[in-house]
This record gives structure tokens, sequence and C-alpha cells, in this order.
């Protein structure tokens, strides 16, 4: 129905153009599809200027250029926008906490349609992504996770709440190591209750059901204390990084979001929401 968390090449991780993603959205019939490149606040500029260290050097540097071009090239794309699949310009902005200028630069931009919030690293860390587990304290890192979560959701200069469990992709998925995200329960309901009170949204990210975590990010479970919380807002993102994977997931992110007990799923244009009934 919508995919609204893809990527291209823009981002260093990605694939093809901003054109073909919106052609592969419309051959599947999609309603609405979301072209987010990476933005990571907390690197606005060239490596010279930062202390941490990156293991693989598609993580992630000059991305005020990255935006630059995303606006570019997307609002290139909106200009022939014309089938029934509605272009959304927007961008996944992440470590807001740790850059508040840039970020709050980003976020003003009159361009976007869309902000997707999301922690993909920690302070002075490595992305997750490339962190050893068997040499972490995974509680101590899950709790510093959802405790920048909670700060970047009191910042709130975003439309929807990214893949909120993305380190369990490879804690869990790729490290194979079980986690019970039980202590963590006060901190995730004072994120949903910061959410719901702004109005803002969290998206179910289907990328985990085609990797080795097998489920998406969050949760049913995480889902349906979303709504008891108070959340009224779901959008659907497949994360895909090539126009083969657009689409990949989100009928089985609708049919979670309507079990959970919501009827509509989101998207976004000029950061209003727009509902598609389930």
């Amino acid at each position: 129905m919508i995919d609204c968390h893809t990527h291209t090449a823009i981002s260093p991780d990605g694939y093809d153009c901003a054109a073909a993603s919106y052609q592969k959205a419309c051959s599947l019939g999609l309603k609405a599809i979301a072209v987010t490149e990476h933005c990571e606040a907390n690197r606005p500029d060239g490596p010279e200027k930062y202390k941490t260290v990156h293991k693989n050097e598609e993580h992630y540097f000059y991305n005020r250029d990255i935006f630059r071009k995303s606006m570019l090239e997307n609002t290139e794309v909106m200009k022939n926008d014309s089938s029934g699949t509605v272009f959304v310009n927007g961008i996944e902005l992440g470590q807001a906490v740790q850059n508040f200028e840039f970020a709050d630069e980003i976020a003003a931009d009159e361009r976007l349609d869309f902000i997707i919030g999301s922690i993909h690293e920690l302070n002075g860390r490595d992305d997750f992504a490339f962190l050893d587990y068997g040499k972490e304290d995974i509680n101590r890192i899950l709790d510093e996770y959802f405790d920048e979560v909670v700060s970047l959701c009191k910042w709130g200069k975003f439309d929807i709440l990214g893949h909120l469990t993305y380190p369990l992709r490879y804690i869990c998925g790729e490290a194979r190591i079980p986690v019970n995200l039980k202590p963590f329960e006060e901190k995730i309901r004072l994120i949903f209750t910061e959410l719901a009170e702004k109005d803002k949204g969290i998206e179910i990210n289907t990328s985990g059901l085609r990797q080795l975590y097998g489920k998406t990010f969050p949760d049913f479970e995480l889902i349906c204390l979303f709504r008891e919380c108070g959340g009224r807002i779901i959008s659907i993102g497949s994360d895909a990084h090539r126009t083969s994977d657009i689409g990949s997931g989100v009928m089985n992110g609708c049919q979670l979001a309507k079990d959970a007990g919501f009827d509509k799923i989101y998207y976004f244009k000029k950061h209003v929401p727009y509902g598609i009934s389930l």
C-alpha cells in the first residue's frame, strides 16, 4: 500500500536512483512512496572533523552534501509525479540529539514532506552494525540507546520514529544473542507516551523480515504497546536500499498494524499525515 522508508545511491549504502524507485512503486500500485536518504546529523562534514573511527566507509560523512543531492533529485522526480502513486520527499535524519544545530537546519527545510527520526549509533561509538557484541555490555548499550531515543522524542522535530528496535538487527539477528526488552519497558513507554502527546508516529520497518532477525522493527508486542500508550499514527517502510526491495513486507506490516488495533496507516505531504484505511 505504501512504502515510506527507502534509499537510493545517494545514500552511501544504497543503489539505483529516485526516479527508478518511483517507477517501481508505480508498477507495484503503491499509494505512496517516500525516498528518505540517510542524513546523519552528527557528521555533516568530512572525516577530518570527527574523532569516531568508522570501520566501514559507507558510514557516513559529508551529510550536508548528501542532503543537498537528495533534495535536488527528489524535486526533479516530483515534477513528473503524474500517476496514482504519491511521491514523498523525505529524509532519514540520524542522531539529531548529537548535533541539534544541524538537525534543526535540516528539519526547517521547506522542501521536505517527511522526516524519519532515527538513532543508528551512540555518541562516540560506531554504528550498531559494526560493534563487536561479544565484547560489549549489551544491556548497557541498550539502556543508552533508549535514553537517546527519549531525548530524540523530546526534541520532536520529525514525523515518524524510525525502526525503534534497530540494534536488535545486529544483536539478535547477526550475533544471535537473545535480548529481553522487559528491563527497558519503562523507557519504551516513555518514548511512546512522548510521541503520542506530540501526535508523532512510529514506523513498522519491515527490513527485519528479509534479514536474520526475522521480525519487524519494532515487533508486534511493541506495536500494541504504542497503541496502548495513545499512539495514533503508524507508517510502513521497507527500508529498501535497492529498487528490488521496494514494497517488500509492507503488506505484512499493514496486517500487524491492523491486528494491533490500528485502522489506518499514514504517509505525509508537507508534514501533514494522510491516512489510508486498513
